[in-house]
């Protein structure tokens, strides 16, 4: 027994990947089984379809302080913020800025102050002292004059010799007293531009230390009005958010936006913007909702691309409006965008799975043949027949092997040279609309331009 058991668990495992082997191999010739389907007529919508985020249309800016100019702060750091997406009323408290830098400059101006403030006295007692003194000296100068007049008076009756010598005596005391009175006016003038100086450098430092203060107070942000903070990104397109540098030119801390009107921006790489002009239709989803659908219209097309990080694709950037309102979207939501770029009535059409390639030549394979076929614009899934085929064709999606070694059934020459002599003749009228569009921006008719023709004819 143990012997057979010893030949039966190979065989049985011998037999079980044998049928494995057999299930697989022929369920992957089911999978390479061809598929056909059939040219469709109808309707042909062509779109551009790109990833987006929501935007508020119109914001009001949450400031941080006015005047770091003036107190020479360059830049200064969010030292903490309410979480990004928070629902504030207006006055409520949104961040608070960095003080340090501020902190110890207020320090340094204290110290400042001070100084200026003891100079100020120091020079108000001086030149206090200094005046009292020459007052007195005027005074003393004064009775001097008094005596030598009265020495003059009573020698009336000495020699002539000693009356000279009491006018002498009574001339320098006069010249003496009259010196001290300019030097006295001089000294005061001298000490009041003095005191003035001194006072204006306190009252300076005084308003610098005030400025100073006032901005301080301002480090601590309070909502303008009722709203949802949203981060501002900087340069890089970061959120914003503690640790973030607010500079004095952009003191921008976060944003208030208005969710009643809402805007995706997108970017459409270079191949296909040429197709996006502004007023077109826009068909918008929400990842985060994918149930819901709005619609929207494309307001705003870039006239110059830039590089994605990363990468070596141009793409230009396209503003999308919302037309609707749902209290579901907030900003930098992923959207969906479907650009309708162009609407034909009626074409033919496949999937671009069926086109194949030889050389210049565009094919597919119907029936035991390839057949030749002009095809023409082209969405995401679907590109258009202009000749080769006709409604209901039949043709491979997925061909059989060899293919290529199919005989190639060409069309006729005359409906090749028609589709050409069509396209040539389309394009010959855009560049004579194009040629009227500039003759007329170079040359505005009679009328546009009043006093025109008097000017030439002078």
């Amino acid at each position: 027994m143990k012997k057979r058991k010893q030949i039966l668990i190979p065989v049985i495992v011998i037999l079980a990947m044998i049928i494995f082997f057999w299930l697989v191999m022929g369920g992957k010739g089911q999978l390479t089984d061809t598929i056909k389907v059939k040219v469709k007529e109808g309707e042909f919508k062509i779109t551009v379809t790109t990833s987006g985020e929501l935007e508020a249309k119109n914001s009001e800016d949450i400031y941080g302080p006015d005047g770091l100019r003036n107190v020479r702060i360059w830049q200064t750091k969010i030292d903490d913020i309410v979480s990004d997406g928070t629902v504030v009323d207006s006055g409520d408290w949104v961040a608070t800025l960095d003080r340090t830098e501020l902190s110890n400059r207020i320090k340094d101006q204290e110290l400042e102050l001070e100084q200026l403030e003891t100079q100020y006295t120091k020079t108000k007692l001086d030149t206090t002292l200094e005046l009292r003194n020459l007052r007195d000296e005027l005074i003393n100068l004064n009775y001097n004059l008094e005596e030598k007049r009265i020495t003059l008076d009573n020698s009336k009756f000495e020699p002539p010799a000693t009356i000279r010598q009491a006018e002498i005596d009574l001339d320098k005391a006069q010249r003496a007293y009259d010196q001290s009175v300019k030097n006295y006016k001089l000294k005061l003038e001298k000490a009041e531009a003095t005191m003035q100086d001194v006072t204006t450098q306190l009252a300076k430092a005084q308003r610098k230390m005030d400025e100073m203060v006032d901005v301080l107070k301002e480090f601590t942000i309070f909502a303008p009005k009722s709203g949802m903070v949203i981060y501002k990104r900087g340069w890089d397109g970061r959120k914003q958010g503690i640790g973030a540098q607010i500079s004095a030119w952009d003191n921008v801390v976060a944003t208030l936006p208005n969710l009643t009107s809402m805007i995706t921006k997108t970017y459409v790489n270079e191949i296909d913007i040429s197709k996006v002009k502004t007023g077109q239709s826009v068909e918008v989803g929400i990842d985060a909702f994918p149930d819901k659908k709005f619609t929207g219209q494309v307001t705003q097309v870039a006239n110059i691309g830039e590089q994605m990080k990363n990468s070596n694709a141009k793409v230009f950037e396209v503003m999308i409006e919302i037309n609707e309102f749902d209290s579901v979207m907030r900003p930098a939501m992923t959207t969906k965008n479907i650009i309708l770029t162009d609407i034909i009535d009626s074409a033919l059409y496949v999937p671009i799975e069926c086109i194949h390639s030889d050389d210049s030549v565009s094919y597919v394979v119907k029936g035991t043949s390839r057949q030749q076929v002009i095809i023409g614009k082209s969405n995401d899934n679907e590109i258009i027949i202009r000749a080769g085929l006709e409604k209901d064709d039949e043709i491979y999606l997925n061909p059989p092997e060899g293919f290529k070694e199919l005989r190639l059934v060409r069309l006729d020459d005359g409906v090749i040279e028609k589709i050409k002599n069509a396209d040539e003749l389309l394009k010959h009228k855009k560049e004579m609309k194009n040629d009227d569009k500039n003759k007329l921006m170079e040359k505005p008719p009679k009328g546009l331009q009043p006093g025109m023709e008097k000017r030439k004819g002078k």
